[in-house]
């Protein structure tokens, strides 16, 4: 079998070619009102926003940095301009039952004429009202009743008086009341007079005067039921000129609103409370009293006329676009303010506070999905108001009854909002999965890609992507090679160099931070090297911990070899992932293999330092050495695998091939190059599987040989199916086209572990000695010798046995 040749320069980084691009600067593309490669998400959002049915509403998933809000708020805004604009909706007093604020619809931009209109009306009563109660009329009237009933109040105690006088019997006047007394010759009589009287007269004027009190009774009666009948008339004529008052000032808006039954209906109402209430008017014009100025009320009674605008949709065409970046459950659904006065909290129809949804009714309301869940209650009241169509504001006391005090419960508004929740794959995956109603209400997704395919086409489209970016955040132009190097940037952001990062947030800070080097250094124009001079900017920045792993690994803390050769120790490549930023610096894996029964211990997994995947990985090699060299012998083998020098905990299956590699060289007894290291997976076929982070390995490897002195003798075994994914710095490929570095693409493990060694695989039956050893031939003959002396070891079970037999010997 051939080794593997090093892998070509070309192979090592494919490079964007600019000679594919025709303009010289980004100033001669064309703007694109699209994020490229996101066809199948605007096609979700387009069916979304545009049908007209319940359910619909969007959920948008994709990676952060991909666009996502972009995308969304540009289609969203764009179908919002030309739409009509939503109503406006007020609240207003219940004057029937206050506690329940009464919710009115209007024509867009209405709501702030109707609360002008009322502030008018109630400032026009407050002159008009107290000048009507205090013209001649009012008092002429008022007069004319008062003299109207003392007139008959004085006519019937006169009329009772001569009545009484005629029977010898005199009506008094006390402070006490009325009394009767007897008279003679007009005085009145005292008790010893009365008592000279005969007996008949006595008796005369006693009956007297018990009809005169019958009559006296009845009369006070009568005048009780005349105040009544005053004070009703004085309250009818208080009504009638009330209504000379306001009526017409009513009227007038009555006819203004004719078009609006609610609000003439609401005006009826504000009219009957005014003709009742008109005392409030008139007493505006006195002293408030000490504690009214301790509570710093400013006419408080007039507030119940007063139109509380929760939304106001005056501004130009267009729905509302709403983003609310703090979903609770109160600036969703809105809130009810309350005031504290004299140390109790009142409220009323006017602390009504509006909530997105109110805001959004009639248009779009975006929300992030995971600030959205995590804030309590927020999910099941948005949930609430998309299945009853309706916005009701409700506290969470009320809701959960926390608290039993009365508050305001104002009248739900209908709705109609087209929903947007942007957030992770996982999130849409779980509420899909554990919430019934998730379905229902969220029938579209819009799936974001994380990467678009790079061909000359999308190149293009990126290019018109980068240049419109440019213009908008008011860059320099870009030149045509600096583009290409973005567009590298994209591919190895990617992983990939036939396909380049959705995550255009990225790209936009490295076109940012580009910019700022080209204007320092007094350029019209970004180039390439203010491109590679910005990234090799955020990997110095970023790489504080990179630099200390390498220090340790160069001062020899961290034992690393790249030179010589050793049995059972192989370098293999361990990745630091620090969020958009990562790096690999080599580790030392070793083997030590000896006789055991068929167990492959794994010493990270033992002390809990290794997650499941890599554990796997372990079990899968096993299976392969188990399955080549024993598949008719006792698998007479115990082997112990570590990763030197960790002290945290580590996954994933890219060093299995590394492992595999360990044990065969422990069996083998061959030494492995030291100037090689190793990354890959293994399967039970002996085939090595693509790894991520390709490039940050060969890259880490790269860094500590370079530092030591690049020989030729050093380079990174990579998968072959990780070729496509190189996309490596400059300096690693300047060093491959050096000789100095290499890089080598391996299919199998026999592949890896002849590069590796030096010596050919060659098969498990090879029994040649000399030049035709094989590796496996080796390792093949090691496990037949300790399958043999397996073979001669004691059971356990013989073990007693035989210390039975003894047992016997020794009692004869």
């Amino acid at each position: 079998m051939s080794l593997p040749a090093p892998l070509s320069v070309a192979e090592l980084a494919h490079r964007c070619d600019p000679r594919q691009f025709t303009f010289a600067t980004t100033n001669e593309l064309e703007d694109i009102g699209v994020i490229p490669g996101q066809e199948r998400a605007t096609d979700a959002i387009e069916l979304a926003v545009g049908i007209e049915r319940d359910g619909y509403n969007l959920f948008v998933m994709g990676p952060a940095g991909c666009g996502r809000h972009t995308l969304v708020r540009q289609r969203i805004e764009a179908r919002a301009a030309s739409a009509p604009r939503p109503s406006d909706w007020v609240y207003v007093n219940n004057f029937v039952h206050p506690h329940r604020p009464i919710a009115i619809e209007l024509p867009p931009g209405r709501g702030a004429g109707l609360r002008t209109d009322m502030a008018r009306l109630v400032a026009e009563l407050r002159s008009n009202i107290p000048a009507v109660f205090e013209g001649d009329e009012y008092r002429s009237k008022t007069d004319s009743i008062d003299a109207e009933f003392k007139e008959r109040h004085e006519k019937a105690f006169a009329g009772l008086g001569d009545e009484a006088m005629a029977q010898g019997v005199a009506l008094l006047r006390t402070p006490a009341g009325f009394s009767f007394a007897p008279v003679k010759d007009g005085e009145v009589m005292g008790a010893e007079e009365f008592a000279k009287l005969p007996e008949a007269e006595q008796q005369r004027i006693k009956g007297a005067i018990e009809a005169l009190q019958t009559k006296l009774e009845r009369l006070i009666r009568d005048t009780m039921r005349w105040r009544k009948e005053r004070l009703e008339r004085v309250r009818e004529l208080n009504r009638e000129m009330t209504l000379y008052a306001v009526g017409h000032l009513v009227d007038e808006l009555k006819q203004r609103y004719a078009d609006q039954p609610r609000v003439v209906e609401y005006l009826d109402a504000v009219q009957r409370d005014v003709i009742e209430n008109a005392d409030d008017f008139r007493k505006q014009d006195e002293e408030p009293s000490p504690i009214a100025r301790l509570m710093q009320q400013d006419e408080p009674s007039l507030r119940r006329y007063q139109v509380n605008v929760l939304v106001d949709n005056g501004a130009p065409d267009g729905s509302p676009v709403v983003y609310a970046d703090h979903p609770t459950l109160q600036n969703l659904v809105g809130r009810i303010d309350h005031i504290s006065r004299l140390g109790t909290l009142v409220t009323d129809f006017g602390q009504i506070k509006p909530g997105a949804l109110h805001r959004a009714n009639g248009g779009y309301l975006l929300l992030d999905a995971i600030r959205l869940l995590t804030q309590p209650f927020a999910w099941e009241g948005l949930k609430r108001a998309l299945l009853r169509h309706q916005i009701r504001i409700e506290s969470l006391g009320e809701v959960y009854g926390l608290v039993s005090t009365l508050s305001l419960e104002p009248e739900p508004i209908p709705l109609k909002v087209k929903v947007v929740l942007v957030g992770e794959r996982l999130l849409f995956y779980l509420l899909q999965a554990y919430d019934p109603d998730f379905s229902r209400l969220f029938r579209v997704a819009a799936d974001f890609e994380e990467h678009v395919e790079r061909t000359p086409e999308t190149s293009l489209l990126f290019a018109r992507f980068i240049a419109t970016r440019a213009r908008g955040d008011k860059l320099l132009p870009l030149e045509r090679d600096a583009v290409a190097r973005v567009l590298d940037f994209g591919s190895r952001a990617a992983g990939d160099t036939h396909k380049i990062t959705a995550n255009v947030e990225r790209m936009v800070e490295l076109l940012h931070e580009a910019d700022h080097r080209a204007r320092q250094a007094g350029s019209a124009a970004t180039s390439a090297a203010a491109i590679q001079g910005a990234i090799d900017a955020q990997r110095h920045r970023a790489g504080r911990l990179r630099a200390e792993v390498q220090e340790a690994i160069l001062r020899g803390k961290v034992l690393i070899d790249t030179a010589g050769a050793a049995v059972g120790q192989v370098n293999g490549l361990s990745v630091f992932d620090l969020g958009d930023f990562a790096f690999a610096e080599p580790v030392r894996i070793t083997a030590t293999t000896r006789l055991g029964e068929g167990q492959v211990i794994d010493i990270q997994r033992e002390v809990e330092l290794g997650g499941a995947i890599h554990s796997k990985g372990v079990m899968i090699l096993s299976a392969f050495l188990a399955a080549r060299f024993s598949s008719n012998l006792p698998h007479a083998l115990a082997a112990s695998l570590v990763f030197e020098q960790t002290y945290s905990h580590i996954d994933g299956d890219s060093a299995s091939l590394a492992e595999l590699c360990a044990l065969l060289s422990s069996l083998a007894d061959v030494p492995i190059r030291q100037g090689l290291a190793v990354t890959g997976s293994i399967n039970q076929l002996g085939e090595v599987q693509p790894i991520g982070a390709v490039n940050e390995k060969i890259e880490g490897f790269f860094d500590i040989c370079q530092a030591r002195g690049l020989s030729g003798e050093h380079g990174v075994l990579i998968p072959a199916a990780n070729v496509d994914h190189l996309m490596l710095r400059d300096e690693v490929v300047a060093a491959a086209a050096e000789g100095k570095f290499h890089v080598f693409a391996v299919r199998t493990a026999d592949e890896a572990i002849e590069l590796l060694t030096g010596m050919p695989a060659g098969l498990p039956q090879d029994t040649g000695v000399g030049p035709q050893m094989t590796l496996n031939g080796r390792v093949a003959a090691r496990l037949r010798e300790l399958a043999a002396l397996h073979r001669e070891q004691p059971r356990p079970g013989q073990i007693r046995r035989i210390a039975r037999t003894r047992g016997k010997h020794d009692a004869r």
